[in-house]
């Protein structure tokens, strides 16, 4: 069960029946400036919020709070100018495919977010019904859908388009936090017919020009490490852009005494995270081959 609120002028997203988690809906893209004041708001609001959860901001790595916490994670890319980036940080292969998609004829440039984009964005996303092993959720959307999902937080976000002919064949969007400190890629999908040009390396690439541009001090992939998971072709691929992992606290605040009791249980945990890695390892693969056979995934052109 999911529902969502504004608090302290934020939006919350509450997810869960017996245990109720509430966290920021634009999580690791927005933060929370002053815990104290929506930590009150929170218990006043009328909703039962058992346990809150908050991420610390980049740079600051060490715990800035008394709250009870665990360690989390960016694949952050510290930034100051564009060339620092493509002469020093970035890898040899990932250089080499920025190259090679403009060779290619693949053309990138922030553009506006309108009607266009959006279908833009809906012929990407409609193009297979499987991505990295898993079902694509966001196939089969129509454009009005795809329209208004992306349509969030437009006052601090870039849009960025990949084009080959004149046609998206691939986007990102980026979130700028509150205090301008780090951009965080919110969306970042390319056609899988056209990987062999390298559309993703090149929007990785004008990513790190529009925030250099804004002196906007990190660019951030998501995370590094996802639980127990070990490393794979997209934290491989962050590496070789200049990505690194960088530790921050994630605070856990319990609201109500179901809080206090599920967090020494650990139950704010999903239940994947108590299985051994080679076990969720095997259970991915089988769900990789079976969701391939099934929904017959799209292929890159030959």
């Amino acid at each position: 069960m999911t529902s969502s609120l504004v608090v302290c002028g934020k939006q919350v997203r509450v997810r869960g029946r017996l245990l109720r988690i509430a966290r920021l809906d634009a999580d690791k893209y927005q933060f929370v400036e002053n815990p104290a004041p929506m930590l009150d708001a929170l218990r006043r609001c009328g909703t039962r919020i058992d346990v809150f959860t908050f991420l610390q901001r980049l740079p600051q790595a060490a715990p800035q709070y008394s709250y009870p916490m665990e360690w989390d994670n960016f694949a952050a890319l510290p930034l100051s100018t564009f060339e620092h980036w493509w002469e020093h940080q970035i890898g040899f292969k990932a250089r080499n495919k920025a190259k090679q998609a403009q060779k290619k004829g693949i053309t990138v440039r922030e553009v506006l977010f309108d009607e266009n984009l959006a279908r833009g964005i809906w012929e990407v996303y409609n193009e297979t019904r499987v991505r990295q092993g898993k079902p694509n959720l966001h196939y089969g959307k129509d454009v009005a859908t795809v329209y208004r999902e992306e349509a969030t937080y437009l006052d601090s976000s870039i849009f960025i388009g990949a084009f080959l002919s004149g046609k998206l064949v691939g986007f990102a969007k980026l979130v700028v936090d509150e205090t301008r400190t780090q951009a965080g890629l919110m969306n970042i999908v390319s056609m899988i017919q056209h990987r062999d040009k390298a559309p993703t390396n090149a929007i990785i690439a004008q990513a790190v020009r529009s925030c250099a541009e804004r002196g906007i001090g990190y660019l951030v992939y998501s995370s590094f490490a996802y639980g127990k998971k070990l490393s794979d072709s997209l934290s491989d691929f962050k590496e070789r852009n200049g990505f690194q992992r960088m530790d921050v606290p994630r605070y856990y605040v319990p609201l109500t005494p179901i809080g206090w009791v599920a967090l020494r249980l650990r139950l704010h945990h999903r239940l994947a995270d108590f299985f051994p890695e080679p076990v969720l390892a095997a259970i991915r693969e089988i769900r990789r081959n079976w969701y391939n056979r099934k929904l017959e995934p799209a292929t890159e052109d030959s």
